[in-house]
């Protein structure tokens, strides 16, 4: 087992692993730029190391920097937490190259997956459901409008390196198609160095359901079941529960044997996730594949009392998983807390928090890094903390999650909490019925 493990990222996911890690007792380094001094993750980790100005590109995003200060601590391996580095090949490779174990997947695995249409491909080949598109990039704009053609409209234009929302774009006609083909490359080149595209047929009113999958490096695959992730904004996830209300046992079965052959195709090593879009007809298609924890591990692991991080740890140290699929038997809601206005088109509210009250109780958990006094830099993401509730029933998860988002008291900066108090009293999702565009007629009242 590691003795020393670096986490190089910041905030409540550096903090949920310094915690795990301690529990574990293994040694904590954190690192943290100029603007983050002040975090929690900072003060409970065992040395913290500071790596840059306020920029990520200087800081989070800085490998020389991160690899120094690993160096310097003597640490055995690297947590790259979620966003950032975590999906990044060549990060993992100079780990690699340094002797330093990236606590996630590797090099090749990263690129496979981190690229869609290799992505696509590879499932393809394991005979897991995609969504019709063409088979690869798609070099020119005549290219595109064939592609369309025999796809047939509505179609989803996509980064082939895109994540986060970005580099997409719904074509309902060949005018939307060329100017998307113009606009989306751009994007996608300024996100992301690369405005390589395809295309797949667009699910229209869809599900987004992820399969949580863990493999090891003996070649055991199992699945944690699945997560509801479909109450989305601009492609971000804002709610997720687990089991989804829209899932069945058969449908279950299937979405859960074909994740566990797609790690199993790409011999995965680690903890991750596949995600899928599933049509109202209960079809469920190929979306892509995340080599890394996701923000919304921790349903899974309240509804099966075990801990994905310790996990990860264990599954990068060589130890074997049971290799048992896992099906729910409790329900888990987390809510995002995001340092945003929800009433003035979700502008970020950056800055001091005068007054902070977390709600508690049986089967209330929450994720953050902040606390009254705390100073929310402009510079990063703006979630500032997760919510989780677990309990017994869906409807009793709702309620224990209204009432603490009633409880909980974050003053000096606008926050999303009254944006998910009026989503949990909707009448259709406590009934479960929505999907990915459901935030796009939701009215919010002040």
């Amino acid at each position: 087992m590691f003795k020393k493990i670096l986490i190089a990222n910041r905030g409540e996911i550096a903090l949920r692993i310094i915690r795990t890690c301690h529990e574990m007792g293994i040694k904590t380094v954190a690192v943290y730029s100029k603007a983050d001094e002040e975090s929690l993750h900072v003060r409970f980790a065992d040395e913290a190391v500071c790596i840059g100005p306020a920029s990520s590109t200087d800081s989070y995003l800085h490998i020389p920097a991160i690899i120094a200060a690993a160096e310097i601590t003597n640490v055995d391996a690297i947590h790259p937490g979620y966003g950032f580095l975590s999906e990044n090949a060549k990060f993992s490779k100079i780990c690699e190259e340094n002797g330093i174990k990236f606590i996630g997947a590797s090099p090749d695995m990263i690129s496979k997956m981190g690229d869609k249409a290799t992505a696509i491909k590879t499932m393809k080949k394991a005979g897991v459901p995609t969504v019709p598109g063409t088979d690869g990039i798609v070099s020119s704009f005549e290219d595109a409008k064939k592609a369309a053609k025999k796809i047939k409209y509505p179609i989803m234009l996509k980064a082939t390196a895109g994540g986060g929302g970005k580099g997409m774009k719904v074509c309902n006609s060949d005018k939307d198609l060329k100017e998307a083909w113009k606009t989306t490359r751009r994007e996608a080149k300024a996100a992301f160095g690369n405005d390589d595209m395809y295309m797949e047929k667009f699910i229209v009113d869809p599900r987004h359901i992820e399969i949580q999958i863990v493999g090891d490096s003996h070649g055991n695959y199992c699945h944690l079941s699945e997560r509801d992730c479909s109450i989305q904004r601009r492609h971000q996830k804002l709610v997720e529960e687990t089991p989804s209300p829209f899932m069945t046992d058969k449908l279950r079965k299937a979405m859960g044997d074909a994740a566990v052959k797609a790690a199993s195709a790409v011999k995965y090593e680690g903890v991750g996730t596949v995600e899928f879009l599933v049509d109202k007809d209960r079809n469920f298609y190929f979306m892509e594949m995340n080599t890394r924890l996701q923000v919304e591990h921790t349903i899974t692991e309240e509804v099966i009392d075990h801990d994905l991080v310790q996990e990860q740890i264990k599954v990068a140290a060589g130890i074997k998983i049971s290799g048992m699929d896992y099906f729910p038997t409790k329900h888990s809601i987390q809510c995002r807390i995001n340092a945003e206005d929800p009433f003035n088109d979700w502008r970020p509210s950056p800055g001091k928090i005068t007054t902070y009250h977390a709600p508690g109780g049986h089967g209330v958990r929450i994720d953050t890094h902040v606390y009254s006094g705390y100073t929310i830099p402009p510079h990063y993401d703006s979630m500032i903390a997760k919510l989780i509730t677990v309990a017994q029933t869906r409807e009793e998860a709702i309620s224990k999650m209204l009432r603490a988002l009633n409880e909980y008291i974050i003053e000096g900066v606008k926050t999303t909490i009254p944006f998910h108090i009026q989503l949990l009293n909707n009448e259709d999702f406590r009934a479960g019925n929505f999907n990915t565009g459901f935030l796009d007629d939701f009215e919010l009242k002040e």
